[in-house]
């Protein structure tokens, strides 16, 4: 099995002079459930090299049991810093792709070109397509083979609304996920903030919150 995570290059909490980034557990909980799995991993983000690090996800309360596992795993920290430039990935010869979330791609992936073709590369060939938190925002441009949005009439999830609101950025953030996926004719469905919920309609698999990684990963994986 050959899996293509991609993360986000996007530093900058809008204007608030607040760092972002990817999400800490969002990355390493499907990362390790995909790499025990016997999967071969490969990382990409729009910049390449060491995609930037959500300094909420690195607080002593954030932590999981695979957040603390990569802390110690030499490997995986080489991996994560040497990330292939997005437009340098080709879908070929990858079996599924997988998004972890975090605020920056609601910046950067939500409008990456390359992430849109690959996304549509993957669905269209019904090869499967994961997304956790705030990464199913890369849902936000890309179509379907019949040239509706892709997440048109497919049931799905992602950071609601009222998480965000609870986290203090409803109003920071370029859109909120939840109406997106709406606006995109999206079926959106939640669970209770901060608890684990993962949709799976079709190839396409979306978790709702960082809690809902290591699920997301292990439904991307049984699609396999």
């Amino acid at each position: 099995m050959k899996i293509l995570m991609v993360l986000t290059s996007h530093d900058q909490l809008g204007d608030t002079g607040k760092k972002t980034g990817f999400w800490l557990e969002e990355f390493a909980a499907p990362y390790y459930v995909f790499k025990d799995a016997g999967a071969e991993i490969t990382l990409a983000s729009p910049k390449g090299g060491q995609p930037p690090l959500d300094p909420g996800s690195d607080t002593e309360d954030a932590q999981t049991e695979a957040t603390t596992r990569f802390k110690s795993d030499k490997d995986a920290q080489a991996a994560l810093a040497n990330t292939r430039v997005l437009s340098s990935v080709s879908a070929d010869g990858f079996d599924a792709i997988f998004y972890p979330g975090g605020h920056g791609p609601l910046w950067d992936l939500a409008e990456d070109d390359d992430s849109k073709a690959l996304i549509e590369a993957f669905a269209g060939s019904d090869r499967p397509v994961g997304a956790v938190c705030h990464a199913p925002a890369v849902f936000r441009r890309t179509m379907g083979t019949d040239d509706k949005p892709l997440v048109s009439g497919k049931t799905v999830t992602g950071f609601t609304n009222t998480e965000e609101e609870a986290v203090g950025l409803t109003d920071v953030v370029p859109f909120l996920v939840e109406d997106m996926l709406k606006a995109n004719g999206g079926i959106y469905r939640k669970g209770d903030d901060w608890a684990s919920f993962v949709v799976v309609d079709g190839k396409l698999v979306t978790g709702q919150n960082p809690a809902s990684s290591e699920e997301a990963a292990r439904k991307l994986l049984s699609l396999l």
